[in-house]
């Protein structure tokens, strides 16, 4: 099974007021942290999804720019499942610092061909942090063009069609998949470590 990953990072952080893909967090930036977590899981190729190529980028991280007008991480999915040439693609949100690489190998684990793994918590699914098909890239171009640009009906669609197969989270691990969105979230920074898997 091949793979390729990207971070995404294309959000305008209104409510942190800054780009949080540079925010420090224990004693480094974002960025860093979590290209490093990919790079762990050993993809072919790692991609960064934003609306403009980052000065932060490393060199061999290829750019996925957003296509205006922009959609979120709706956007960066669509140009990055359109990009990519293996069997799957691992997500992560630049805001869910709280992620391990554990846990991370545990998603791809669970992929087999044609079937991705979509974490869910109370029934919502946690779509930025899960890893996709390449046959889900249909699925994804199909979606008609609206203001609602919620990936939720799309991985629900994906597992039904049996492209993607739904990973209950719960107890601790839910940590994992905290985003952080205003600059008092830092304060969490010092706070206890999530467990590791």
């Amino acid at each position: 099974m091949s793979l390729s990953a990207v971070l995404l990072a294309g959000g305008e952080s209104r409510r942190m007021r800054s780009d949080k893909a540079t925010l420090e967090w224990r004693g480094r930036p974002l960025w860093k942290w979590q290209i490093e977590k990919l790079r762990a899981v050993g993809p072919e190729k790692i991609f960064v999804s934003a609306r403009s190529d980052p000065p932060w980028r490393p060199a061999d991280v290829e750019p996925i720019l957003d296509i205006p007008p922009s959609r979120g991480p709706l956007g960066g999915l669509i140009a990055t499942l359109a990009a990519i040439e293996t069997d799957h693609l691992l997500v992560l949100a630049i805001d869910m610092p709280f992620m391990t690489i554990e846990h991370l190998c545990l998603l791809c684990s669970l992929a087999t061909k044609g079937m991705g793994v979509i974490p869910m918590i109370d029934e919502q699914a946690e779509p930025l942090s899960a890893i996709y098909p390449s046959e889900a890239r249909a699925v994804f171009l199909e979606t008609p063009q609206s203001d609602n640009f919620s990936v939720q009906p799309i991985v629900r669609s994906l597992i039904e069609l049996k492209l993607a197969r739904a990973m209950s989270v719960s107890g601790a691990f839910r940590e994992f998949y905290r985003s952080i969105n205003e600059p008092r979230d830092l304060e969490l920074n010092d706070g206890p470590r999530p467990p590791r898997q």
